[in-house]
């Protein structure tokens, strides 16, 4: 039997095209964003190498400094979880190991930021 319908039509209902789009673009951005707060965390790490407790408290309790370190995890964080979701979309072709690793490749940067970011502000709070 002939299928007398359009190329655009057999495809409709199939799924959209901007997801991918969107995810591409989040991506990129995320990668574009790492890139000064990585060069920051380096610098910061490198200015802490040796330095006393106290000095590295201090300075993790600067107002700046805690809220870049912050835009360093939740950037970094999320820009793995992007990048592992296309690694699992692409690599992994039984449903269930796929669900399960979706799954735990959203919880699992989520557990570690809100772990570092409670570390973080409980430094500069003074907790």
């Amino acid at each position: 039997m002939t299928d007398m319908r359009t190329p655009l039509g057999r495809v409709r209902g199939l799924g959209s095209a901007r997801e991918g789009t969107m995810h591409f673009w989040r991506q990129r951005l995320t990668a574009i964003a790492n890139v000064p707060l990585v060069l920051f965390m380096v610098g910061l790490m490198v200015a802490l190498v040796g330095a006393p407790y106290e000095d590295v408290r201090a300075t993790l309790a600067n107002p700046f400094v805690t809220l870049v370190v912050i835009l360093f995890f939740v950037s970094v964080l999320y820009h793995m979880k992007l990048g592992m979701q296309i690694v699992i979309e692409d690599y992994v072709h039984g449903e269930g190991a796929k669900v399960a690793l979706i799954a735990l490749n959203t919880f699992f940067p989520l557990v570690i930021g809100v772990a570092s970011i409670f570390a973080l502000l409980n430094i500069a709070f003074g907790g």
